[in-house]
């Protein structure tokens, strides 16, 4: 197996800019070094001073309890992007499995081959007892219809829809394109599925009001992993403006340049939910199956135990502003 990752000893994006398909970022691949460089100016306020109680990382997501606010983020094409000799059912299968084993959740992706990149993913959900979330790309109704058709005779936990790859060229130049989508194109997928609905590829308070007002339970604050646009603001920066803007109106996750288990802290002291993990989790699976997702996915939580009491925090509800601080104020 040859892998298109080059495995460097910090996943930040300069090695493999502008490498798509791949893992790399958009052209000069700023993006995704924004992303991890803004996530390292967010610092952790330690503050051991406080009772000495159990630490639990548990959470209630969507009405699923969770061993940690943690998902896998969804990866489609995953010999194109990775060079894996694996196929999408198997892929997903060792993903679903790790979570299951771990307590957490993941996400499945899509692409312009239905049965392979869709319906084999949605297929894997449904043979793990639908405890996984399907991923819709923003097709135009004829390709979201498909994939309803799809999802009809299938067990699943949600329904997300990444909007952000709207302005894919090789998606739009397809058959059966990508669209931009307002809120009642939203709302249409939402009410023909009749499960809780995420829009992923939310990048600004205008945009998260949008899914508001199509109906969605929640919102990913992301840019893709820094492959749709080059030069946009990082996914820590605008989060907390957009967890001011929606309140406690809908569940917030957000991705992007999260490599560590300290970093999901970050994450959630800045007003997520919970967090989404792409590269990192990706390659664990690729290069060791369902049995390296799943050490992997098992040292972020650590990780994140561990933070959370050298800060004070015992439960997940303890972690708030307070607990970091930004490098240049």
């Amino acid at each position: 197996m040859s892998l298109k990752c080059r495995e460097c000893k910090e996943c930040n994006g300069i090695a493999c800019r502008g490498e798509i398909p791949g893992l790399g970022g958009k052209d000069t691949g700023r993006s995704f070094i924004r992303n991890v460089e803004k996530m390292k100016e967010v610092k952790i306020n330690l503050d051991v001073l406080c009772d000495d109680a159990p630490i639990s990382t548990e959470a209630e997501i969507l009405s699923q309890k969770m061993a940690a606010p943690i998902f896998v983020a969804p990866v489609a094409g995953i010999k194109g992007n990775y060079g894996a000799d694996i196929s999408e059912y198997d892929y997903n299968c060792n993903v679903l499995k790790a979570c299951e084993d771990t307590g957490i959740v993941g996400f499945t992706g899509d692409g312009i081959d239905l049965e392979n990149l869709f319906a084999l993913p949605a297929q894997a959900v449904n043979d793990h007892g639908g405890k996984g979330i399907v991923t819709i790309k923003p097709w135009i109704k004829e390709g979201v219809d498909a994939r309803i058709d799809v999802l009809k005779d299938k067990k699943f936990m949600a329904v997300a829809m990444d909007v952000d790859a709207a302005g894919l060229p090789l998606l739009r130049a397809g058959k059966t394109p990508v669209e931009n989508k307002n809120a009642e194109k939203l709302r249409y997928v939402k009410e023909n599925l009749n499960k809780p609905f995420i829009v992923k590829g939310v990048m600004s308070v205008h945009a998260a009001l949008v899914a508001k007002e199509a109906g969605a339970d929640a919102i990913v604050v992301s840019n893709h992993g820094g492959r749709v646009l080059d030069d946009c603001k990082a996914t820590i920066e605008v989060l907390p403006e957009i967890v001011k803007a929606v309140g406690d109106d809908m569940t917030v996750f957000v991705d992007g340049g999260i490599r560590s288990g300290m970093d999901v802290f970050k994450c959630l002291a800045l007003g997520a939910d919970g967090v989404l993990i792409g590269r990192p989790f990706a390659l664990s699976c690729v290069k060791g199956g369902s049995e390296g997702l799943e050490k992997t996915i098992r040292l972020y939580i650590d990780q994140l135990q561990s933070t959370m009491r050298m800060t004070g925090c015992h439960s997940i509800k303890d972690i708030d502003a307070s607990k970091v601080s930004f490098l240049n104020e």
